[in-house]
């Protein structure tokens, strides 16, 4: 998809957004930050065919696109698993397999209060839980999320991101807005600043004071010393990527900021397999954090 020389007013005011240029290829995750007011929401608005620009076009949209706003309190008196089964017919499903998609997303997603929940009733974390189902219940070509981590509980966040890179994988295109640096560098592999009405790409970052370079920590639970505490790894401070595996959790995290998320990761109760790259400045394991250290 492409947003071709995009331009937003309303009426005759101001310019919101002046001549912009966005590319979010298919595969990929594009991240789009800027301050309040700056336009993201528009601008999402406008990729997923709910407000026309003033000026330019959208080309290649995906047939099937999934939106996820920014406020989504419907207040209705139906349950979540009602609302998602007849969203799901709605968009061509026959019942039983949208209220087993329903069923499924709702579960996944820890919906507080279980799948009968009345809309109504939900906290805003919740309820952000019911839109985001209501985005996958059919499989999306193009996935466009607001905020999508605002008013999540810390196990949502984790779920959110799984999500995210699967729908890449799968060759789908996702466009998010978050305001913290540290989510937009672990989760995009682009990312757009949008300011003053126009839009800029923004290269990778880097940390020209610090000469350590990025590493890798790899991180374990302890035998015997009980279950660690979870933590969102991805809104720690320097933190670039990070990977899951059945049985530990290695973190890309930028050289300046090993230090910091090597206390934080013990304090909570995790063990540190082994650190590659930055914290040795050889590219080999640091010995002093080599071997399960606490």
């Amino acid at each position: 998809m492409h947003l071709h020389a995009v331009s937003k007013r309303y009426g005759r005011g101001g310019w919101l957004l002046r001549d912009i240029e966005v590319a979010v290829p298919a595969g990929e995750i594009v991240a789009l930050t800027g301050g309040n007011g700056s336009g993201k929401s528009t601008l999402l608005r406008i990729a997923v065919g709910l407000t026309r620009p003033t000026r330019g076009r959208v080309a290649a949209r995906p047939a099937v696109v999934g939106y996820v706003p920014d406020r989504f309190s419907p207040g209705e008196r139906m349950s979540a698993v009602g609302y998602l089964t007849h969203l799901g017919r709605v968009r061509g499903l026959p019942t039983q397999v949208a209220s087993s998609r329903a069923y499924e997303l709702l579960e996944r997603l820890a919906l507080v209060g279980g799948e009968q929940a009345p809309l109504r009733e939900l906290s805003k974390g919740n309820a952000r839980k019911v839109a985001l189902a209501q985005a996958l219940l059919v499989e999306p070509g193009l996935l466009v999320l607001d905020e999508p981590w605002s008013g999540l509980d810390a196990a949502a966040h984790a779920v959110v991101a799984d999500i995210i890179a699967e729908v890449a994988d799968g060759g789908g295109t996702v466009l998010f807005t978050d305001h913290r640096e540290s989510v937009t560098r672990a989760r995009a592999t682009r990312t757009y600043a949008l300011g003053d009405g126009r839009v800029s790409l923004r290269g990778p970052e880097s940390a020209p004071n610090d000469p350590r370079p990025a590493c890798e920590v790899v991180l374990t639970g302890y035998p015997g010393r009980g279950t660690p505490r979870y933590l969102v790894w991805e809104e720690l401070a320097g933190v670039l990527a990070v990977r899951r595996g059945a049985s530990e959790i290695t973190v890309r995290v930028a050289g300046e900021a090993v230090d910091a998320l090597l206390l934080t990761a013990l304090r909570h109760g995790w063990s540190v397999a082994r650190v590659t790259g930055g914290a040795s400045g050889s590219g080999e394991p640091d010995a002093a954090v080599r071997g399960g250290a606490r």
